[in-house]
């Protein structure tokens, strides 16, 4: 097996971005959490009611994620609450074996049943269903079960106070971890878009690479949206988040603007192999402006550091001269390449005002000198989970992901329990651990976690033995118990190998305070674990499996009709001007959660085996039109809301009009409302767009012969939006009869 050359590198980046993020933070609050209580257990000679707080705030500490300090709280304590019910029932379970197994059951698809609401849903969900899993596990013959839930809900408390005293200490970590990650990722895309440029063989990698950071980059948006408005609308009007939120505004603008692509790449090739210089200025300005956001993320905290760059100057300067020295050398007035240069340039000039505008705001200006965002504006931009009990209603059949996951997980608990009590395993209720951590809704995932647990395992096995051999001091397992376990459960999320690998080394050292017989510990951890993962796979492979093609429909149905109304917002802008509406940035975020959504469900379709990847050409096609259908809007609405413009045109509606039409034909299609049978063939989207548009861009001789600069820029209007337009039209044509092949 071949060694890869950057493990090493890879691995201290990875070290050095753990370091500092938010999750470092919460591995030393975990730390905290679970050590006091078990030294104060020793102290009092209680070391019982010790090891009870601290699983009350290892139950509590999944609910500690990104968000708004009020939506963390609630999380937190509301784990605790479920943890603390859940404990109790289940510390009476153990009277009837009769029993076990249908409780077990039913709280198992009850509890998970509840990730219905979203992500913190999810988390919290999870704690209930860890506390269940710990009460099969009897850490103590002394403590009552009544007691074990008081002390867990003191465990949860506890560790609130200590995210709420965190909180005030570093009030800004997440803000300014969030803020300089999406700087990072804003950087990452524009690179990429430059090697994009570069590149004339194939493309396709970087597409991808390109539509995984956009991914990725959206749900950071969202984690820093949430941060910044919602902090602002529990706290007052704050001078610094609302400065924060002013550059977050500049960079969905600047994502906005990376996306946009006004012309096609066949054109830009084929342009720029007579001029490679002028590809190498483009090419090095998105770089240099690359470079300079990472410069501007690192220096965040400090930006008097910051140094004025003249790289992002000169390669500006030197595309803007070679456009001139072109203009002059050009005899004709329509030269499409010499709009094209132009636009391209429009575009890069705009993402140079947004950094400039970056690094201005956090100079930390005078008040009075920006106007920030209004609390009740900035509020209509929060992704708001429906917590509604008709939720759970709607919900509550085999077409809900979630309520099939919840019974496959029920049933395969029991089964997992069943095995452990049949073959005598000494630790039964690890297999119920291994189940509720790897199994997930979809196949793809779960089948990738299953691996990665397993390998995990093995080699946190591996370890313990080779620490166990080196030494036998208790003092030593201790340490390294608790030190594994928050380390554990603060890689879960970034690497769920190196997490599982961590959490096997602290179940091990935990084992080895309390029984001599470690090997065996290690052993049977091992084997439970590779028992539960089978099960896991298993249960996804065979009861109410969830395929990826089975919900994209509704994924598909739900990105056409964002983009749909998108494009809608942008029409009625064009049309009447003025200043820019929330429901046009409402509408765009929009867009741009969906594709995210789209491009994610994508990936856990191919993860799925080969039998079960129905249509997967066809599905990738469609997926990879929506992203460049998104990809035009972008470009489209980019150059009206930064350009002055004439009125829109007559045609331009009709075109428009047409394009939305096929917007809501390819929603039709997806609801099952028409048959796919009876839409009919029509002429070329060419065709139709040369009978409404013409065949040339239409200007009067007195224009022509003016070559004034406002006869450049409607020129350069004209080309755009006619290239966009017709750009839109065929892909909005092409998509009813994508859809059509696709066997959902």
């Amino acid at each position: 097996m071949k060694f890869p050359k950057n493990i090493v590198a890879t691995s201290l980046k990875d070290l050095s971005e753990f370091v500092n993020s938010t999750d470092f933070s919460k591995a030393i609050l975990l730390g905290i959490a679970l050590t006091l209580p078990i030294v104060a257990g020793v102290k009092l000679d209680a070391l019982d009611m010790g090891i009870a707080v601290t699983a009350g705030a290892m139950l509590a500490s999944p609910s500690d994620v990104s968000g708004s300090i009020r939506h963390k709280i609630t999380g937190i304590l509301l784990a605790t609450l479920l943890a603390m019910i859940v404990s109790l029932i289940g510390g009476y379970l153990h009277l009837s074996l009769w029993l076990v197994f249908p409780i077990l059951g039913i709280l198992m698809f009850g509890i998970s049943y509840l990730s219905i609401y979203g992500f913190r849903a999810s988390l919290i969900s999870f704690s209930g269903l860890f506390a269940l899993v710990l009460s099969f596990s009897n850490f103590s013959d002394v403590i009552q079960p009544y007691e074990r839930m008081l002390l867990i809900g003191i465990g949860g408390l506890w560790y609130a106070a200590l995210a709420l005293l965190r909180h005030f200490i570093f009030p800004k970590a997440p803000t300014e971890y969030y803020l300089s990650k999406t700087i990072k990722l804003t950087a990452d895309y524009l690179r990429t878009r430059g090697e994009l440029v570069a590149e004339t063989a194939d493309r396709t990698p970087l597409l991808k690479k390109l539509l995984s950071t956009k991914t990725e980059l959206t749900n950071t948006h969202e984690t820093l949206r949430d941060i910044l408005i919602s902090s602002r609308t529990g706290s007052g009007k704050s001078d610094y988040e609302g400065k924060r939120l002013l550059i977050f505004v500049q960079l969905v603008d600047m994502l906005e603007l990376a996306m946009a692509n006004p012309v096609n790449y066949a054109k830009t090739d084929e342009f720029f192999r007579k001029k490679p210089a002028q590809l190498a200025n483009f090419h090095e300005l998105l770089f240099a402006m690359s470079q300079r956001l990472n410069i501007i993320a690192d220096n965040i905290a400090t930006p008097q550091k910051l140094r004025k760059s003249s790289k992002i100057e000169m390669f500006a300067k030197r595309i803007k001269d070679d456009i001139s020295e072109y203009a002059a050398a050009s005899n004709e007035i329509y030269d499409e390449n010499l709009l094209l240069l132009r636009n391209l340039f429009k575009y890069q000039k705009e993402q140079i005002k947004k950094i400039e505008k970056i690094e201005w705001l956090l100079l930390n200006p005078a008040k009075r000198e920006i106007s920030t965002l209004k609390k009740e504006d900035s509020r209509r931009f929060l992704t708001k989970e429906n917590y509604d009990l008709e939720v759970l209603i709607e919900n509550f059949n085999l077409r809900s992901p979630i309520f099939k996951h919840s019974l496959r997980l029920a049933v395969m608990t029991m089964i997992g329990y069943g095995v452990g009590i049949l073959f005598s395993l000494q630790n039964p209720y690890w297999i119920l651990l291994t189940l509720i951590v790897i199994m997930r809704p979809t196949f793809g995932l779960t089948k990738t976690r299953s691996k990665e647990r397993t390998i995990g395992t093995l080699i946190g096995g591996a370890l313990a033995v080779g620490i166990v051999l080196i030494t036998q001091n208790t003092t030593v397992y201790g340490i390294l118990a608790i030190a594994s376990l928050v380390i554990a459960f603060s890689m879960v999320q970034r690497n769920y190998k190196a997490g599982a690998t961590f959490i096997t080394l602290s179940v091990v050292f935990i084992y080895a305070l309390m029984r001599p017989d470690i090997f065996n510990v290690i052993q049977y951890r091992v084997t439970d674990t590779i028992i539960g993962a089978g099960l896991a796979t298993l249960g996804n492979l065979l009861l109410w499996p969830a395929w990826e093609i089975q919900s994209m429909q509704k994924t598909l149905l739900e990105t056409v009709k964002a983009y749909r109304v998108y494009l809608e917002e942008i029409i009625g802008y064009y049309n009447t001007k003025g200043t820019v509406p929330d429901q046009y940035k409402v509408a765009r975020k929009k867009s741009f959660l969906e594709m995210s959504d789209l491009s994610a469900a994508f990936q856990r379709m191919t993860q799925e085996p080969k039998s079960r990847q129905k249509s997967l050409d066809k599905v990738y096609e469609i997926v990879v039109l929506n992203h460049t259908f998104l990809s035009s809007l972008a470009s489209l609405s980019t150059y009206i809301l930064n350009n002055p413009t004439t009125p829109a045109s007559k045609n331009f509606n009709l075109v428009s009009e047409r394009i939305v039409q096929n917007l809501k034909r390819a929603e039709s299609i997806l609801r099952e409302e028409i048959p796919s049978q009876q839409i009919p063939e029509t002429e070329s989207a060419e065709d139709i767009f040369e009978a409404t548009f013409g065949k040339s861009i239409p200007f009067s001789e007195d224009e022509k012969n003016s070559k004034s600069e406002s006869f450049h820029s409607k020129m350069e209007e004209a080309h755009l939006v006619r290239e966009q337009l017709k750009w839109l039209l065929a892909m909005s044509e092409k998509m009813p009869k994508l859809l059509r092949e696709i066997e959902f």
